[in-house]
């Protein structure tokens, strides 16, 4: 199985769809999934961590601006965890922000564009981009520095780690937006969406803070509705109805959700701070449905 390119994959938030997710091969070199996966292990993880070159371009923009925008002391040196003792408070926004501004979290920021964009087009927020795969994080330097940001910052970490060492209401609102599906039914269990991040995620949240999460693929809309509709430390702020299979399907059985027995859920329309990125587009050109929701913490 040839390496992908990490760099060309946009809007995939947590890493690759892999048919055999215990070995990849990259540089003519066999890794086992415990030596690319720091956290291997630990816990079922959601995507698959492959070391990948960077280009001259993207390893100028680090050389040149990864100490202005990527948060250095948050991980462990070579790993995608919390460094021992870190906690991720309202002093280290201010400290590393500058600023106490309300924080939007994105969870997966792939390429950059969506939280680059935002952070563009809303100076008075801060923003934090949670990326694994380093061309992801050196193309968001990239842009970042483009545009001469100050309230965006980046880190190379597993996402769930980070939330659950967060102090309560440091988050305004987290994003996840076309989450990697792991289509296959024995991989579902590797979505982010879970209920464990989603209680970490609520604790991090202020009052009335939102976790905005978007999909192309319909199994995971309903996985998402299952993990989060039940909940009451959330409401479900869709307005809009959807049907949806009753039951999951799998990569290989995807063609028999439309003769299943659906039932309506509510979802949000489009997200009007999302970008309209090449991924979504050819979500759309492909002729699937995107799925918003809105999660506000109660």
């Amino acid at each position: 199985m040839a390496q992908q390119n990490i760099e060309n994959i946009e809007g995939n938030a947590e890493g690759v769809v892999e048919d055999n997710v215990e070995a990849t091969v990259g540089e003519g070199n066999v890794e086992t999934a415990q030596t690319v996966n720091p956290l291997h292990g630990r816990k079922v993880l959601s995507f698959v961590r492959r070391s990948a070159r960077l280009d001259a371009r993207l390893q100028r923009a680090m050389d040149n601006h990864a100490a202005r925008y990527v948060l250095g002391d948050i991980a462990e040196e070579g790993r995608l965890d919390p460094a021992e003792g870190f906690r991720f408070t309202g002093d280290y926004v201010r400290d590393h922000w500058g600023s106490a501004a309300p924080l939007t979290v994105e969870i997966g920021s792939g390429q950059g564009e969506n939280v680059v964009a935002a952070a563009v087009a809303h100076p008075e927020r801060n923003f934090l981009a949670l990326e694994v795969y380093e061309p992801g994080v050196a193309h968001t330097v990239l842009l970042a520095a483009k545009h001469g940001l100050e309230n965006l910052r980046i880190a190379q970490i597993n996402a769930p780690e980070l939330f659950a060492v967060m102090e309560p209401g440091v988050v305004d609102e987290v994003w996840t937006f076309f989450p990697d599906p792991w289509p296959k039914m024995r991989h579902h269990k590797r979505r982010i969406v879970q209920p464990e991040l989603a209680a970490d995620v609520r604790d991090a949240l202020g009052e009335g803070g939102v976790w905005r999460i978007a999909t192309d693929i319909e199994d995971y809309a309903l996985h998402v509705h299952e993990v989060m509709d039940a909940r009451t430390d959330f409401e479900n702020g869709g307005g809009l109805t959807v049907s949806l299979p009753t039951a999951h399907v799998g990569k290989g059985n995807a063609a028999e959700a439309q003769a299943l027995p659906h039932a309506d859920f509510m979802e949000s329309p489009r997200f009007d701070g999302r970008v309209l990125t090449n991924f979504e587009r050819k979500g759309l050109d492909a002729g699937r449905v995107i799925h918003d929701f809105t999660y506000r913490r109660v």
